[in-house]
C-alpha cells in the first residue's frame, strides 16, 4: 500500500495548484484523477481573473478573491519558470459595458460597490470606452474600467501547473477513481478506490470539483452539484479585443492566439455536457450585442463544462471535523481566480495548522452542522 503525506482527489487547476504548493514545501504528494487530469472545469473555463462580485451573494468572497489576485503574478511566474511553458497571462483589465437607459445610476452603483470593497474601478464615457475598445457596440451608454483585472489561458495554465507539480516531486495518477475516504474512527487516513485499493495519507484533500460529493463520506461537508456552462470560441479578421469585455449578458475574453471566447451559460442539468442550440443562441446573441462586428466571425470551437456549485455559491475551503480531511471545492465560477489562494491556504493548514486569511465563512462545517441539526 502506498503512503503519502498528502493525497489529493482531483487533478484540475485547484488540485494541481495545491500539489505544486505542497511539493515545494517538500511534502510527499499524490494527485488522483478519475479521468485525465485537467480536462474538466479547468479546461472548460474562460480564465477571467476578477475579484469583483457578480451579485450580492458573492460579496462575501471579495476579500478572498482580492488575496488571490494579489498572488497571481508570482503564481504565474513560478509556474512558468518551473514548467518552461507560457500560460497566456494578460493583465490588461476588464471593460464593463452598460446598455441600460438608467446607466448613470447603474454606473454610480457599480463604482460605489467596487470602491467599498477596495477594488479599482473607473467610470468611462461611452465614447472613451469605444476609443479603448473600438469593437464595442456604439449603443452602449457608459462603461466601467476595472484596470487591475486580468485573464489567463486556463487550459495552458492547468497543464503547466500539473507539469510543474510533477517536476517538483508530486506524483499524478490518471484514471484512478476515489470512491470513498478511508476513515478510522474520527480520522481520515486516506482514500479507497473503485477496485478496493487503499492509499494511506496523513492529509486527504478533496478537490474533485463537481464530482466531490460523489465520494462516500464527503457529501455532508461538500454538497456540491454541477453547474453547466456552455462556451464558444470565435475568430475574426476584423475584430480585435485587448481587454475582457463584460455585459450583463455575456463576457468576451481575448486569447493571445487571436481567438475570442464567449461565455457562459449557467444551467443545472446534472452532469450533461452537451452543447445546445439554445445555449449557443444565448452566447452568440449576447456577443453580437456587445461587439456587433463579430457577426462575420468564424465559430472555431464550442464546448461545455461543469462548475462545482455549493448551496450558497461560495467556496468550500478548510478542515472538516474529521481529522486529516481538508476540502477545497465549490469554487463555482471562480475556480481559476481562486487557485493561488486556495493552494496557499491548504498548504498553511497542512504545515502550520493555521491560516493567514480568515476563511471561517467558507468552512465545510457550515453544511455538516446544518445537516446534523436538521436530523437531530
Amino acid at each position: 500500500m502506498k503512503t503519502f503525506d498528502v493525497a489529493i482527489v482531483g487533478g484540475g487547476l485547484i488540485g494541481g495548484s495545491v500539489a505544486l504548493e505542497l511539493a515545494q514545501a517538500h511534502l510527499r504528494v499524490a494527485v488522483f484523477d478519475q479521468a485525465e487530469p485537467g480536462q474538466e472545469a479547468s479546461w472548460a473555463g474562460a480564465g477571467i481573473l476578477s475579484p469583483a462580485p457578480e451579485n450580492a451573494a458573492s460579496i462575501a468572497m471579495a476579500p478572498l478573491a482580492k488575496a488571490s489576485m494579489a498572488l497571481y503574478p508570482q503564481f504565474v511566474e513560478n509556474v512558468e519558470e518551473i514548467s518552461g511553458q507560457n500560460v497566456g497571462f494578460r493583465p490588461k483589465g476588464t471593460l464593463q459595458a452598460l446598455f441600460s437607459r438608467d446607466a448613470a445610476h447603474e454606473l454610480s452603483t457599480v463604482i460605489a460597490l467596487h470602491h467599498g470593497l477596495g477594488l479599482k474601478a473607473e467610470p468611462i464615457r461611452a465614447d472613451d470606452a469605444r476609443e479603448l475598445e473600438p469593437a464595442l457596440n456604439p449603443e452602449i451608454e457608459a462603461a466601467v474600467l476595472r484596470p487591475e483585472e486580468a485573464s489567463v489561458d486556463n487550459r495552458a495554465l492547468t497543464q503547466a501547473v500539473l507539469f510543474a507539480a510533477r517536476k517538483s516531486g508530486a506524483e499524478i495518477f490518471a484514471g484512478r477513481k476515489a470512491t470513498s475516504i478511508w476513515r478510522t474512527g474520527e480520522r481520515c487516513v486516506g482514500l479507497i478506490f473503485d477496485a478496493g485499493e487503499k492509499v494511506s495519507a496523513k492529509w486527504t484533500v478533496i478537490a474533485a470539483g463537481s464530482f466531490s460529493a460523489q465520494i462516500a463520506g464527503v457529501g455532508m461537508f461538500a454538497p456540491v452539484k454541477p453547474a453547466k456552462g456552455q462556451m464558444a470560441a470565435l475568430r475574426s479578421d476584423e475584430v480585435q479585443i485587448e481587454r475582457v469585455l463584460w455585459s450583463d449578458k455575456i463576457y468576451l475574453v481575448p486569447r493571445n492566439d487571436g481567438r475570442i471566447l464567449a461565455g457562459a451559460t449557467v444551467e443545472y442539468v446534472g452532469f450533461d455536457k452537451h452543447v445546445t442550440a439554445s445555449g449557443l443562441e444565448q452566447l452568440l446573441s449576447g456577443a453580437l450585442e456587445l461587439a456587433p462586428g463579430l457577426a462575420s466571425a468564424r465559430v472555431e470551437e464550442t464546448w461545455a463544462g461543469l462548475r462545482p456549485a455549493s448551496p450558497d455559491h461560495l467556496p468550500i475551503l478548510g478542515p472538516a471535523d474529521l481529522e486529516g480531511l481538508l476540502i477545497a471545492t465549490g469554487h463555482f465560477r471562480s475556480g481559476i481566480m481562486l487557485a493561488p489562494v486556495t493552494a496557499r491556504l491548504i498548504r498553511e493548514w497542512v504545515t502550520e495548522s493555521r491560516v493567514s486569511i480568515d476563511c471561517e465563512r467558507f468552512s465545510p462545517m457550515r453544511f455538516a452542522d446544518a445537516r446534523r441539526e436538521a436530523t437531530a
